[in-house]
């Protein structure tokens, strides 16, 4: 599979280094697998999964340039098609081929989300070797997975499996159970435009019925969603319902580094 099809440009040398500066990551002396792994994992201990901006009222426009600096000069994070864009730009710009992929989730009982759902990345590094990076599917993988790999792959967020599917798609699976449908073949970033409106927009999307901001941790994972501050650590979980809104504001900045002059409305109804 050629990496070829992608309208996501690499960033300039100054931008690179603010995008590596905002992650706390050194720039790598060459695209390796071992420099995707630290790339990888500190993108994900410093930049949230969240879906403020939907409830927000803010527009998200998938062009490079505005997402990195939504992550980077905004101090914020994003959902998959805002994420892993923005990473894809960054691994450009470090000499990784990136190529984007549309994915579908799988929901209960087998059923698959919208054409679009989600965005992934496959990563080709110096070596040839290919790699399935995704930092914007919440609790996922900690580091990219190999794939060619067909067996398990073992990481922190779990056993994880590349299998065949009909039709040349890929299913991704997590101890078991599957999360998404991949399609191999290469998408322009402009082509989940309309994927990101369905799920800022829609009364069906699970991101407007749900309100969350999390981070993984050296440790575990820290998650807002309204009110509710939820901390992982190992096996052990625990909630604490904030009782302001200026609580819910200063925990924002104090566990996401995320300034609100506003606390996001929550969803009438949210999911379980």
């Amino acid at each position: 599979m050629e990496h070829t099809r992608t309208d996501v440009p690499p960033l300039d040398a100054a931008r690179t280094d603010a995008y590596l500066d905002r992650i706390g990551a050194a720039r790598p002396a060459a695209p390796t697998a071992a420099a995707l792994r630290d790339l990888h994992l500190a993108h994900l201990r410093t930049v949230p999964f969240e879906n403020l901006s939907v409830h927000l009222g803010e527009d998200i426009r998938l062009d490079a340039e505005r997402l990195v600096a939504k992550l980077v000069d905004r101090r914020r994070g994003g959902f998959c098609y805002e994420v892993n864009g923005a990473f894809a730009a960054l691994l450009g710009a470090l000499g990784f081929e990136v190529t984007l992929l549309q994915a579908r989730g799988v929901g209960d009982g087998g059923r698959l989300g919208i054409p679009y759902d989600h965005l992934a990345l496959r990563v080709r590094d110096a070596e040839g070797a290919d790699w399935l990076a995704d930092i914007g599917f919440g609790t996922h993988t900690h580091f990219p997975l190999a794939y060619d790999e067909r067996g398990d792959q073992s990481d922190p967020g779990g056993a994880f499996r590349i299998a065949e599917a009909a039709h040349g798609d890929l299913l991704v699976l997590r101890d078991g159970e599957p999360q998404y449908l991949l399609d191999q073949r290469p998408r322009d970033l402009g082509d989940f435009a309309a994927g990101a409106w369905y799920h800022r927009t829609s009364p069906d999307s699970r991101f407007t019925r749900s309100l969350v901001c999390s981070l993984l941790t050296g440790d575990g994972r820290v998650t807002l969603s309204g009110h509710t501050l939820t901390r992982t650590t190992g096996a052990r979980r625990t909630r604490t319902e904030l009782s302001s809104d200026d609580a819910v504001l200063r925990a924002y900045d104090q566990h996401f580094g995320i300034v609100l002059d506003r606390v996001p409305p929550e969803p009438k109804t949210a999911e379980s």
